[in-house]
């Protein structure tokens, strides 16, 4: 059994076959994540389409201009549906949006303040933005403790060391069977067994060998055996910590 911790379903035009596949190879649980707070209903009908599919709640930093005005209360009363059980995702991008910095920071303030109301885990987007990441992160977790994951990790050794340190999660993408991620690979080396989680990205991030190729859940198969290889255990091992460890954060 496995657990897909993010993916993006909306718009899909062949969800069916998408869903299908993925519990074919053992992909029980799917988290279809949320990046803009606008298309919750999108996102709600597919969860109630699907058994043990669920979404989050939340507008990604490539959009903060378009939600300059968007409060931890508004993101907090599109989370009263028992399908939603996380919050963003949100974050930091300084790749594409260097000019917003300031915006982004704002929403992520807000997404962190309705995280620690709602203990919902807050999912997390991190590009480029390493330094201001960790010191909002650490600034706001002293002030009040909150659940967080910090999605498609492939960062450095110090924002894991730092989102371990407030019992973070993270997150292996398909990025880890890259060949010219040697270091990403190293990294998870020292992530605990009780914090590891796998994911898709998808339509986003194809693992090897199906690089270049519009990814689905099911490929997460791929993802969470080279994650096995990394860890130096068994693939069944891996796909049962990391499915126990989705149940627990999530309350599933």
């Amino acid at each position: 059994m496995l657990a897909d911790s993010h993916c993006h379903l909306e718009n899909n035009q062949e969800l069916d076959g998408v869903i299908e596949r993925a519990r074919s190879v053992g992909v029980k649980y799917i988290l279809d994540v949320g990046a803009n707070i606008t298309h919750l209903a999108e996102h709600l009908d597919i969860t109630h389409r699907y058994e043990d599919v669920y979404t989050s709640v939340g507008a990604h930093p490539q959009e903060a201009e378009e939600f300059i005005d968007l409060k931890a209360i508004d993101i907090l009363r599109a989370c009263e549906n028992d399908k939603v059980i996380a919050i963003g995702e949100a974050g930091l991008d300084y790749h594409y949006n260097p000019d917003t910095k300031d915006l982004q920071k704002a929403l992520l303030v807000e997404h962190i303040s309705a995280a620690q109301s709602s203990q919902l885990p807050l999912v997390i987007h991190n590009r480029e933005s390493d330094d201001d990441m960790i010191d909002l992160l650490t600034r706001a977790y002293e002030k009040k403790s909150f659940k967080a994951i910090i999605h498609c990790y492939s960062s450095s050794k110090k924002l894991a060391d730092a989102a371990l340190a407030m019992g973070f999660y993270i997150s292996a993408s398909g990025i880890i069977t890259f060949k010219k991620s040697e270091e990403i690979r190293a990294n998870f080396v020292d992530v605990p067994m009780d914090k590891l989680l796998v994911e898709t990205d998808a339509p986003y991030l194809s693992p090897e060998p199906k690089r270049g190729q519009i990814n689905e859940p099911a490929n997460v198969v791929l993802t969470a055996h080279k994650l096995a290889e990394i860890k130096k255990v068994e693939f069944t091992t891996i796909a049962d910590i990391t499915t126990d460890n989705f149940r627990r954060l999530f309350e599933i």
